[in-house]
């Protein structure tokens, strides 16, 4: 961590982008926006992601793993449940598939893409990727459960026509999600919190990230107050800019998924920025904490949330997932074992995740 990242926020640009992108949410939303105005919350939006990249790990760098990459993992997840719900109430039933859509684009692009990505490169760095299998395998297994149980169920379940659950089915999902995220949790940050830890490694130019003087006490909350400003911008951001998407998307006569795909990667550049930047310090358990964490949190206090907000919600809950995103999901699950299990990685596993999301973009566009 060098000094950059320890040094008291206020003192930068990081203080003050949040602040800026938060005002634009403020003044454009609920608005029809201009072309130009849209041009500007992108650029809020951007600023922001960079703005709680740097936020997160400063307080990473107070509380140390795996904690660090919880509170992202855990803030991001909090505030993209808030906007699905948010763009759900306001959109009526053409919104019946987007708690799956976003949430589906998320499982995918961390299990592949942040994971991918951390992968390669610790690899070129290394020659091999190192990392705890226990942990890694852990987290897999949870996601691969929370995912099956809420999203590829629903498919087959004969209570309500249709890819849906049934009341009573969507309340043991919910519960059976809440129930899991919560013990990962427990073994995570306290039971088994060594299995989460980064491998130690030779490399001399990680130590000067290790040794560094953490931030103060003061310097850590006024951060964790900007990282949580700065997502909120983000998600915020996000929702002024998704009129335009969507209507970019229709224009294009592409599939409404697209929609919840490009959500979920506005959503996730933060974390992704945050994982590569691990990854490049010699620390993918950290980006692998962040990636497999990102997608249990994802699921795990989506559901509770959408199963909570149906209630007043009108209109269908489309969990269920197709054939071709089952498959997808089948080959994500089983690539990411052979790759856990070893406990180390080269480009070639590396190379072949971030090809499963090459897959699953395309056929989001082209299905």
């Amino acid at each position: 961590m060098n000094a950059a990242v320890v040094r008291s926020p206020a003192t930068d640009w990081t203080f003050v982008v949040p602040v800026i992108a938060l005002v634009a949410l403020v003044l454009t939303w609920g608005r029809d926006l201009p072309g130009w105005a849209v041009a500007l919350v992108a650029l809020c939006l951007a600023g922001a992601v960079l703005a709680a990249v740097h936020h997160a790990e400063v307080v990473a760098h107070r509380v140390g793993e795996p904690f660090g990459s919880l509170v992202l993992a855990v803030a991001v997840t909090v505030i993209e449940v808030a906007l699905i719900v948010t763009l759900m109430a306001d959109g009526g039933d053409k919104t019946a598939t987007l708690a799956r859509d976003t949430v589906f684009a998320a499982v995918m692009i961390t299990c592949n893409g942040i994971v991918g990505l951390s992968l390669l490169l610790g690899a070129l760095r290394n020659r091999v990727a190192v990392f705890n299998a226990e942990g890694s395998g852990a987290a897999l297994a949870t996601v691969a459960t929370l995912a099956t149980l809420s999203l590829v169920l629903p498919t087959f379940t004969t209570s309500k026509p249709g890819p849906e659950f049934s009341g009573a089915q969507l309340t043991f999902a919910a519960i059976a999600s809440i129930c899991l995220y919560g013990l990962f949790i427990a073994v995570q940050t306290v039971r088994h919190r060594d299995y989460f830890l980064p491998v130690p490694t030779t490399r001399s130019a990680e130590s000067d990230d290790d040794h560094a003087e953490p931030p103060t006490a003061r310097a850590a909350l006024i951060s964790l107050g900007l990282l949580v400003v700065a997502l909120v911008a983000v998600v915020g951001d996000a929702k002024s800019v998704s009129p335009t998407i969507e209507s970019v998307v229709a224009d294009a006569g592409l599939p409404q998924a697209v929609v919840g795909v490009i959500i979920a990667l506005l959503v996730l550049l933060p974390e992704t920025l945050a994982a590569v930047r691990a990854a490049r310090r010699d620390r993918v358990q950290t980006s692998l904490n962040l990636g497999l964490g990102s997608a249990i949190a994802s699921i795990g206090l989506t559901i509770p949330a959408i199963a909570l907000a149906s209630i007043w919600l009108s209109g269908p809950l489309v969990l269920g997932l197709g054939p071709t995103h089952m498959v997808l999901l089948t080959l994500t699950v089983v690539v990411g074992g052979l790759t856990i299990v070893p406990g180390r990685a080269t480009l070639l596993q590396g190379g072949v995740h971030l090809v499963i999301l090459a897959a699953y973009l395309f056929l989001a566009v082209s299905p």
